[in-house]
């Protein structure tokens, strides 16, 4: 028989004084959730993707793409795979560099399945940013090479290799199909 422990309840602010860890924890319903250590197919995919978007965002200063920034906004702290956000929302220190604390909603959050890792906290995540007013969020599964897309009011998923993906508004210039994510896997 197994013996279930329960986990003791603590606030954000306990949360936040715990120190970071390798992966990162993140707390989402009064619950801490360890992130699984990603492995080289997610790993491709975030790194490749992150300059993919950072490539037209910065350039044109709309904003910046941030591989496992944590964000913390509306009771929960969270540790994406990818956060796009628009250069409006990127916190600023007085002398104008940019702030290390991010304490609001991401404009767009993408995360990338690891084969580990539970699909209804993923799920359960993006809706508690889309209710906090994300524009878009991505569930990347390298594994059925599947992409879901979720809107504020609206899912959808794309499998086919020439499926068109959709993006926010703020970055209509990039245009990537399902075929392109999951060609980054092949050598």
């Amino acid at each position: 028989m197994v013996t279930l422990i329960p986990q003791k309840q603590i606030t954000l602010e306990e949360f936040l004084q715990l120190p970071e860890t390798k992966p990162a924890q993140e707390y989402i319903d009064n619950q801490i959730n360890q992130k699984p250590m990603p492995q080289a197919k997610h790993s491709r995919i975030q790194g490749k993707l992150t300059k993919v978007i950072n490539d037209i965002l910065e350039e044109s200063k709309i904003g910046l793409p941030f591989p496992e920034l944590r964000c913390t906004f509306g009771g929960k702290s969270i540790v994406p795979d990818i956060v796009v956000l628009t250069y409006d929302h990127i916190p600023k220190e007085e002398n104008g560099d940019i702030a290390n604390v991010v304490s609001m909603t991401p404009d767009w959050v993408i995360e990338i399945l690891s084969p580990e890792q539970n699909q209804s906290k993923i799920i359960k995540k993006i809706l508690r940013c889309l209710e906090s007013g994300c524009l878009l969020a991505w569930i990347i599964d390298p594994y059925e090479k599947t992409i879901f897309a979720y809107y504020p009011q609206q899912v959808a998923f794309f499998e086919n290799e020439s499926d068109l993906l959709p993006v926010p508004d703020f970055i209509k210039d990039l245009k990537l199909t399902n075929g392109d994510i999951f060609s980054w896997l092949k050598f």
